[in-house]
């Protein structure tokens, strides 16, 4: 199935995308996609429907995040050994663990706001998980059953202040707009191998990031069992896995990072696309 909730920031409504690409109106059958929605029951429930017998959604509304209610935005530094390669880290020996501030979360379509002043606006495409049932101290065998789906992420990011203002990633992370999610929760049958995902980036048209999860330097599996060892992790809780190569920061002889009136069009196979305008702090 895809998932995914739409309407105006703050008023979305769940939705199923049938097979026609029609919008479907789940807020007669649950909330929200969030918590017991996400568990297997929840989801086998929601599988059981008859998607025809569901209201259409009339027209293009906004796509929000495809889930609400988490409790922690979770990210992965350098998790991609082409990745670090280009960045001239070392490759390592543990993940890198990181958090994203919730306010960074917004649709897979809304505008990337750059920050007042900054001067290293970065892309990075990402492989999302998405947790559907509670997750402490679970063994890489049965990670897996705490997933409910994948998603596409946009780590987006400002150099200056992740690695040059006090070395705490957080920072650089977590500017409003910095995390689109979506355009939709695909759930984890429909996800048979998520170590072997094409995905890219292209910014005004040029192919930035050409990539696949295979390059993963820790998989899906090893990434949610380590994470549940210091971070309990909830349903809605989403873990952003790293980036493949191709990032401004990398970019040789000079980086390259993004400017107000820019387009980021990203996407991961099977999982849909993201388009993000980049506009100038305005407060």
């Amino acid at each position: 199935m895809k998932l995914l909730r739409y309407g105006p920031p703050g008023q979305e409504k769940p939705g199923l995308l049938d097979a026609a690409g029609t919008i479907r109106d789940l807020s007669g059958v649950i909330p929200d996609l969030a918590g017991d929605a996400l568990s297997p029951a929840g989801l086998a429930k929601l599988a059981a429907l008859d998607a025809a017998a569901l209201p259409a959604v009339p027209g293009s509304p906004r796509i929000g995040p495809p889930v609400t209610g988490m409790k922690n935005l979770v990210c992965i530094g350098l998790n991609y050994a082409d990745h670090a390669a280009e960045t001239g880290a070392p490759v390592p020996k543990e993940p890198i663990v990181f958090l994203k501030s919730l306010g960074a979360l917004q649709g897979p379509n809304d505008d990337v706001v750059i920050p007042r002043d900054s001067r290293k606006t970065d892309w990075e495409c990402e492989l999302a998980i998405i947790i559907g049932t509670r997750a402490k101290y679970v063994t890489e065998d049965k990670a897996l059953d705490h997933v409910a789906g994948y998603a596409v992420g946009n780590d987006v990011s400002e150099r200056e202040w992740q690695s040059e203002r006090g070395m705490t990633w957080d920072k650089g992370k977590g500017f409003d707009t910095f995390g689109p999610l979506g355009p939709w929760l695909v759930t984890r049958d429909e996800v048979p191998d998520p170590q072997n995902l094409a995905m890219f980036t292209d910014v005004d048209g040029v192919r930035q990031q050409d990539g696949n999860t295979r390059t993963m330097i820790f998989g899906v599996k090893t990434l949610i069992a380590y994470v549940s060892q210091c971070i309990t992790l909830h349903p809605g809780d989403v873990i952003f896995t790293g980036t493949p190569p191709g990032v401004g920061l990398g970019k040789k002889p000079v980086p390259v990072f993004l400017k107000a009136g820019q387009t980021m069009r990203l996407g991961i196979a099977g999982l849909g696309e993201q388009v993000q305008r980049t506009v100038a702090y305005g407060g």
